[in-house]
Parts: C-alpha cells; structure tokens; sequence
C-alpha cells in the first residue's frame, strides 16, 4: 500500500478475501519487520506492519510525540477501514499507541491487542518511571541490554549497534511518554481490548496489572502466553497468531 503518512516506512502481506487487517505496531528501539514472523502465521487477515516515525525506514520523519504516533496510526487505520474491519495488535509501547488511537478514534477499531504495553501510571514498575539519559545513543544502548541483554548486544556488528543508537532519539522521545503522570485513561476506552503477557518473571506484576485494567473497564481482559518473554512476536508467533484468531472468533460471536 502507499502510506498514507508522508516518510513512514509501511510493508504489507496480502491474502485472498481477508475478513480483517491486522495493523502491527512496534515497542522502542524496534522496527515494523520484526513482526514478519507473525505475519507468516496469520492466514485469515491482511497484515500491515510499518517503522513508527523516528525508527528505522521512517527515521527522517520523527521522532514525535505520542499524540503524532496515534495520528500515524488512525491514519493507517482509516485507509484499511474503507474495505474491513481493523484489529491493531501492539507491543510493547506499540500498545500505548494502539491504546492512544483507539481513544480518539473507537469506530475504527474491532478490537485492540496489546502484549505487555507499559502503563506504570496504572501501576508503578522498576525502571518504567525513569527519566532517559542526555545522550539518546547511550539510552538506545542501555536499553537494548535491559531489555535483551549485554551479551546479545555485543554479538551485534558495529553497522547494526550504529543502527540501533541512531534510534535513540526515537526511543527517548517514547520513554518520556512514560514519565507523564497520565497520558491517558484507560477507564475511557471504548474498544473490546485484550491484554496479554507472558509467564516469565514479571508474571505477578501484569496479572496484578491487569486486574486493575479490568476492574477500571470490562472492556478490557487478559491472557496470559505460556512460556513468552518479552518478545513474544519474535519467539512465540504461533501463540500470538492463534491468540489473534481467538480474539476475532470471540468478537464475532459477541455481535
């Protein structure tokens, strides 16, 4: 498809009469490809996955704010929306956009799909509420090791470490969303959403977590992947694609 948002970098897979589009939006310090492997394992929808302005194939266009990010989004949302429903699946801070964009366009959405969005203004969790340092390219390092891991980051060639530093302002400008008292609520979301996460050792924050976003709005329910890290959608596709599956399966038979 032509992006609809001038510099945004946009891939596609397209099926024979799809019921839906899947619209794939990245964590921080991530890119649009890396969603290719879930891609391959969703056989009823249209994928669209894109680099989120200030990362990767649309780094000249960013970095922006959260409010821009959803307008990406919206944007994105609306050129799919003319043919099929559209059900966003969001990682990561990826999930703070689709929640973003679903409160300021609801109609647009089927049903909205998070794994693990940080929402520490919900619930206060370590290293979620700290400032980013000065240095976006030294942020951009020392998150990829908190997040990954040192030893990860050093197998990496110096083209790919340069690659990953040159999102550091990307990066910063989304961890900055995460230090606002409440950039939004989600008590207000009108959208069937789902959030799941994995049962790895922060297990007991989001079940707590969840608990409270679903005490705050019904809408919202949780599942739990066995065995998924973080980066589900890199080591986990097939349980994110059934889970995506189940989820169309459950709105259907809501109507």
């Amino acid at each position: 498809m032509a992006s609809p948002v001038a510099g945004l970098a946009v891939a596609e897979r397209r099926i024979d009469e799809p019921l839906a589009t899947l619209i794939c939006v990245h964590g921080g310090l991530d890119r649009g490809g890396s969603f290719a492997r879930l891609a391959r394992r969703v056989d009823r929808f249209d994928v669209v996955a894109y680099d989120r302005r200030g990362y990767q194939g649309s780094r000249g266009a960013g970095p922006v704010s959260l409010r821009d990010h959803a307008d990406d989004l919206i944007a994105l949302a609306k050129a799919e929306a003319t043919h099929r429903p559209v059900i966003v699946f969001g990682h990561s801070f990826g999930g703070v956009v689709s929640f973003a964009a679903a409160l300021r366009e609801p109609s647009l959405f089927a049903v909205v799909i998070n794994f693990e969005a940080p929402l520490p203004w919900v619930l206060e969790r370590d290293h979620s509420r700290i400032s980013p340092g000065a240095d976006p390219s030294e942020e951009a390092e020392r998150f990829f090791k908190r997040m990954v891991s040192a030893e990860t980051w050093e197998r990496l060639s110096s083209s790919e470490r340069d690659s990953r530093r040159a999102d550091g302002p990307a990066l910063v400008a989304d961890l900055s969303v995460l230090i606002q008292p409440e950039p939004f609520r989600v008590a207000d979301i009108e959208v069937p959403t789902v959030y799941a996460f994995g049962d790895w050792a922060r297990a007991p924050y989001y079940r707590q977590l969840t608990a409270i976003l679903h005490a705050q709005n019904p809408l919202i329910r949780s599942v739990e992947l066995p065995g998924a890290g973080h980066g589900a959608h890199l080591s986990h596709p097939d349980q994110l694609a059934r889970l995506i599956d189940q989820s169309w399966n459950d709105l259907c038979a809501s109507v």
